[in-house]
């Protein structure tokens, strides 16, 4: 029986801006419309959760809000046929800790075409391991694959290797056979990326080129690209003939300082990573991928903590001055 009331870690901000955040009780007809309502077991931390839950501009919508672009759960109500209830689902992206309440919150209603079926092999709690910086990555291995960079054209550089995204992606491409160079500021995470895959580890001034040079020394098969700002158009600057870079961040700036000298002269492909709106069918494809041939043998090592709605405040700290290593799985479920 789906209970009339449910918790939730519910983010203010008042006239002035200032923002507050508890873990509160609420009456379930506060969530929004929609074909599917979902009992949450866990979410995950993501850097945009954290902005949404500090006040930043640019995520939430409205306030009040609550934050999660990520949740795993089961069918406690449906509208649609191809859900049902007490079916394990997953649910990342589009407009949910967004424009719509998310999953740090016990139940979240959201459209059935947001809905991805738990593939076999994983677990709940292992599908938030991965969460959306898991989808990310995996679409922008398959990008690479799709571009034709296969692991025998050589090494594929990953920046911010130790993030969310950028730790699942090593541990995806050397899953799939490629040599992977992890780019890093942390000077105590060589064993950690070394573990997840990486046979080269850079610090990131080693992709931070300054010179002004339309084209660099040519280095990279591929790569993915966590950061943005200088650090991609090095990474750009820096790619073989006929390479292919993946972007999927902007932490380092949102300017591409670069010319068109290295997409003319040596045709490098740069794909754009969109994994807030990509289609279900190709999605629900990426999510078996990522629980059978392309999971990572050890999928717990990238797992840094779990912790309750009410512990979330320090890990959003940390993750917005950039000091959590991997991922956080947010325990939702009483």
């Amino acid at each position: 029986m789906t209970p009339a009331e449910f918790r939730c870690y519910l983010v203010n901000r008042d006239a002035e801006k200032r923002v507050t955040a508890e873990v509160t009780t609420l009456p379930l007809d506060r969530l929004p419309a929609g074909d599917v309502l979902i009992r949450v077991q866990c979410s995950s931390l993501n850097f945009k959760d954290a902005l949404a839950a500090s006040g930043r501009p640019g995520v939430a919508k409205t306030y009040p809000h609550v934050p999660g672009i990520d949740a795993a759960g089961v069918v406690a109500e449906s509208r649609s046929p191809q859900l049902q209830v007490g079916q394990e689902v997953i649910v990342t992206g589009y407009d949910l800790g967004a424009g719509v309440w998310g999953g740090y919150s016990e139940y979240i209603r959201v459209p059935a075409g947001w809905v991805v079926p738990l593939p076999q092999g994983l677990s709940l709690p292992e599908s938030m391991i991965y969460g959306t910086a898991g989808l990310t990555a995996a679409m922008s291995l398959e990008a690479l694959i799709e571009q034709g960079i296969t692991p025998d054209r050589g090494e594929i550089v990953v920046t911010g290797a130790t993030g969310g995204v950028g730790s699942v992606a090593v541990a995806l491409l050397a899953k799939a056979g490629y040599r992977v160079a992890a780019v890093t500021g942390k000077p105590d995470a060589a064993d950690y990326l070394t573990q997840l895959g990486a046979t080269t580890i850079l610090d990131r001034e080693a992709v931070n080129d300054t010179s002004g040079k339309p084209l660099l020394a040519a280095r990279w098969a591929g790569a993915v690209d966590t950061v943005g700002g200088n650090t991609l158009a090095t990474i750009i600057r820096s790619t073989e003939r006929l390479g292919c870079v993946t972007a999927s961040g902007l932490v380092g700036g949102i300017e591409l300082p670069l010319t068109v000298m290295p997409f003319i002269l040596r045709g490098v492909k740069l794909v754009g990573i969109d994994s807030a709106e990509y289609p279900l069918a190709r999605r629900i494809a990426l999510w078996n991928k990522m629980a059978k041939e392309w999971r990572p043998e050890k999928l717990e090592l990238m797992l840094t903590r779990v912790v309750g709605l009410s512990q979330l405040a320090e890990p959003i700290r940390e993750i917005l001055a950039g000091k959590i290593r991997g991922r956080v799985v947010v325990k939702v479920e009483s």
